[in-house]
This record gives C-alpha cells, structure tokens and sequence, in this order.
C-alpha cells in the first residue's frame, strides 16, 4: 500500500464525521471546527479522488454513491481504531456491555437465560436495552443488537442466533376452531402490537389485508402483547420462539404461518474487533443458539420405537 496515495486523515475524519450526522454544522460541532472548515475538508477531499462524494444538487446536501461507499469503509475503519484504542488503554474496560434488543426478545428468551451468562462470564457487566427501536450501532454506544428479520443490515455484521417464523396467534376463547387461509379474512379481531413497533401493520398490509383491519390495533409494551392474548383480547403477530408453550398447552392458536422459514432473530455488530466483554457475550449466544438448535432437532427426530411403528 502506497500511503502518498491517500486523502489527509482530517479530510477522511471530516467526510466521516458529515456523513455520520447528515450535515456540515453537526459535523462541525462533534469536531469542535466551523462548518466551513468542513465544507472545505469535503471539496478538498473531492478534488483529491477526483469523484463526487456528495450531491450538492437539492436543498440539503446527500451522498453519492461513491459517498455511501467510502462512509461505510470510514465507519469501520475509524470504529475499529477506537475499539483498539480503548481495548490498549483500558479505558473501556469498566463500560458496561450494551446491548439492544425488543422487549418481548428479552423477556421471553434473553432473561429466562440470563442467569447461565452470569454464571459463566461473572466479570461481565451486561446493560440491557430492551426498546423496540432500530438503533444505529456506533463505537462507544450499542456493542450488540439482537435483531429478528431475514437479514443483512447494511454496514452491520449478522449471524442467525435462532430460527423465529412469523405467526398469528390467537386464544381458542377468541377464536374458536376455525381455521383461516390467509390473514385478511380475520376481519373483526383486535390487532394487538408492540408498542413502537409497525410490524402488524406492515405485516398485514404487505398481504393485501384491507386497511381497517390493519388499522384496528392495540399497541402495548412488548411483555404484555402475549398475556393479552391468551386473555382472548386479541390476536397477535408474533414469532415462533415465543408461543410453543403456549400452543403445546392450549392457551394459543396458530391461526397463520409465514410460509418461509428463513426468518429469525440475528446477532448484529459494527464491523471488526468487538470489546473483550462483547466478545465473551456474542460467544455465549453462540452457545445458546446452537444448544437450541440442536435440542430442536432431537426434539423432531422421531424414536427408535415410533421407527419401528
């Protein structure tokens, strides 16, 4: 690598620091610089590539995608130097772990387990986030989000924790034994959702449920979504991880599942070298995931006398 090739490190900082707040006068202020001073480091560091990194077109200004590509390369470079500054310094040993995740994630999965963790890693202090919010994962902020979806993020690293289908849920109280074909044809329920959350409505609507059925909802923190729906006020969108107990028992209906099962709940990081604690954390999710993995396909191996049968 010929390192004369390069932008100025304050360039790439100014670049990174604007695509990361949106604008000059922000940039300008998390770098203690005038938001001419930034401007400057953008036009001197497009002169330098030769390429346009931002369009200047509209009222406010946006990346290029050439933009886009070098803030995503910035972003994991200059998080990767802070991440090992910290790790030699010591100065992030005493951080706590954070970790965001939904609320009904970490009641129904996450804290049922969390005693194991303590157990093993006593050293590690954990903060649990538990909104419903998508955040931004940025060096010294979130180091661990548990997300549920297919997956990839952009400029994030995932790895499947466990395998979680989109369903319908509903008491038999509520529901009867009828069985349905699709959502749409379950006009009349209450929709019940978690609070900050869109899921029901997008999931309902991206399979052409008409809009007052999607609309007539319920939203209510995470924890609570479940207990209302085995008392019969509602149906939920919820994930398989969280109702097999309550399906074996009876308290709740399958009432719609997602035809794929390519869904389920993801291990997302920044790119590059996670903190000690957060290394420790991710491997004991590891662990969990793959327990559950391989107590799920015991579980569905039948016996050697239902063999025979």
């Amino acid at each position: 690598m010929d390192w004369r090739d390069m932008p100025p490190l304050a360039a790439l900082r100014a670049f990174e620091a604007f695509a990361e707040a949106g604008d000059v006068v922000r940039a300008g202020e998390r770098l203690n610089v005038s938001h001419a001073a930034i401007s400057q480091q953008l036009r001197a560091l497009e002169r330098h590539l030769n390429v346009g990194l931002v369009d200047r077109s509209g009222r406010a200004l946006q990346l290029t995608e050439d933009g886009r590509r070098l803030a995503q390369a910035l972003s994991v470079g200059f998080g990767a130097i802070y991440t090992a500054v910290q790790d030699i310094s010591g100065a992030g040993a005493a951080r706590p772990v954070h970790v965001s995740t939904t609320p009904s994630f970490a009641a129904n999965w996450l804290m049922p387990r969390f005693a194991r963790f303590r157990e093993r890693h006593p050293g590690v202090n954990l903060m649990i986030d538990p909104s419903p919010a998508v955040v931004e994962l940025k060096p010294g902020g979130i180091d661990v989000a548990l997300r549920h979806g297919i997956g990839p993020w952009p400029g994030m690293e995932a790895e499947m924790l466990v395998q979680a289908s989109i369903v319908l849920v509903g008491a038999p109280a509520l529901v009867g034994d009828r069985e349905f074909e699709s959502p749409a044809e379950m006009t009349g329920f209450t929709w019940l959702e978690e609070l900050g959350t869109s899921e029901a409505t997008t999931f309902l609507r991206g399979r052409n449920v008409p809009p007052e059925v999607a609309d007539r909802r319920v939203q209510m923190p995470g924890n609570l979504v479940l207990d209302a729906a085995r008392n019969g006020q509602g149906v939920a969108v919820t994930t398989t991880l969280f109702v097999e107990g309550d399906v074996a028992a009876g308290r709740l209906r399958i009432l719609f599942r997602e035809p794929d099962n390519k869904s389920g709940y993801h291990i997302v990081t920044r790119p590059g070298v996670q903190r000690p604690g957060a290394r420790e954390f991710i491997q004991w999710l590891r662990r969990q995931g793959r327990e559950e993995r391989e107590g799920q396909m015991t579980s569905s191996t039948p016996s050697s006398e239902s063999r025979s049968t």
